[in-house]
């Protein structure tokens, strides 16, 4: 080789090396090191559909096959997870889409890897004793309505709703009540006018002829209907310097939830009802095959977060509040990071 070809191949390998050590780690090779195989994620409200793909990706051994220890803190509700990663205390979350877009414009970089529920998945219901006195969302104003934790997604959806139909997002008064039976009790009780909830909390209660719903997200037509378009619910998020110091375990974390929507799309209920604890089964494996059934659809195929779902979730925070938002210059990447989902997907 002549001296003036050594040096031209010499620069071409140098400059590939460049490259490449610029590159995520997960897309040097599948031998990478994971950086930090220990991880605490946490959830709001664990036990709902909403997120299932959670408790699929633990109980099926998703996490294990990655090499990953998760432990999992559930909290009361979406913004205490969210409160957690914002102050160290956990890892990675499993929540709702907005919080991206919202810790963005706040100037706090957490990005979602993965999309885990295409719709929200959200049913806004009244108590059925009160059905003829609330027949619209309008009907609401100055009741006492049951979320899972104001500042949640459940909070929020309501809100947008009340903006939509000519109120103000305080024309009703929030009441945190959980995501479980302590949820379905505050019903029963009648301590609330009626509540914005997800699955298994709105089935169980709907089985039960306790509530009336006013509007229904658990399928694209009830979300169209609200947003206009698709609306990203559940997402897997993290801090971006989590996810530039950890982009192996960062993928690791990625595939397992990935697996699990794979594994929902083709499961059977029995299948389904068979992993999750027996707690989450509110006593009737029956209910909880059927509530599955129902929110099947809102799980999303591939884990992709679309520019369209991004406008849409601008949008509503945007007429929900216009005095923050109103004027927020946000892009679709500064709230989803699609490098792990492609890369999983090969």
């Amino acid at each position: 080789m002549k001296r003036r070809d050594f040096l031209m191949a010499g620069g071409s390998l140098a400059a590939l090396a460049a490259l490449s050590a610029r590159l995520p780690a997960f897309a040097q090779g599948t031998a990478a090191a994971i950086e930090k195989p220990s991880l605490t994620l946490g959830v709001g409200g664990k036990p709902l559909l909403y997120y299932l793909p959670l408790t699929i990706a633990e109980r099926q051994g998703f996490f294990e096959e990655e090499g990953l220890t998760v432990a999992i803190n559930d909290f009361g509700g979406g913004a205490k997870s969210l409160q957690a990663l914002v102050g160290g205390s956990v890892d990675v979350v499993t929540g709702a889409y907005e919080h991206t877009l919202r810790m963005q414009h706040r100037g706090q970089d957490i990005r979602a890897v993965a999309d885990l529920g295409r719709f929200p998945g959200i049913t806004i219901a009244v108590r059925s004793a009160l059905k003829d006195e609330i027949k619209t969302i309008a009907d609401l104003k100055g009741r006492a309505m049951g979320v899972t934790a104001p500042g949640s997604s459940t909070a929020l959806m309501l809100q947008y709703a009340l903006v939509k139909a000519g109120l103000k997002p305080d024309d009703v008064s929030l009441v945190g009540i959980g995501g479980g039976t302590s949820a379905v009790a505050a019903v029963k009780r009648g301590e609330i006018a009626g509540l914005s909830h997800l699955d298994p909390v709105t089935s169980r209660l709907e089985v039960d002829g306790d509530i009336v719903p006013l509007i229904d997200t658990r399928t694209e037509e009830g979300t169209r209907e609200l947003f206009g378009g698709t609306n990203p619910a559940a997402t897997v998020y993290l801090r971006h310097d989590f996810v530039e110091a950890n982009p192996v375990t960062t993928q690791r974390i990625v595939n397992a939830f990935l697996k699990s929507l794979a594994w929902l799309q083709t499961a059977t209920p029995d299948q389904v009802a068979d992993s999750v604890p027996e707690d989450y089964l509110f006593g009737d494996r029956e209910f909880y095959k059927t509530a599955f059934e129902k929110a099947r659809p809102m799980y999303s195929p591939d884990g992709v977060i679309t520019e369209d779902g991004f406008q849409s979730m601008l949008s509503m925070l945007k007429t929900l509040e216009p005095d923050e938002f109103g004027s927020a210059d946000l892009t679709f990447a500064q709230t989803f990071d699609p490098r792990f989902v492609a890369a999983a997907k090969g």
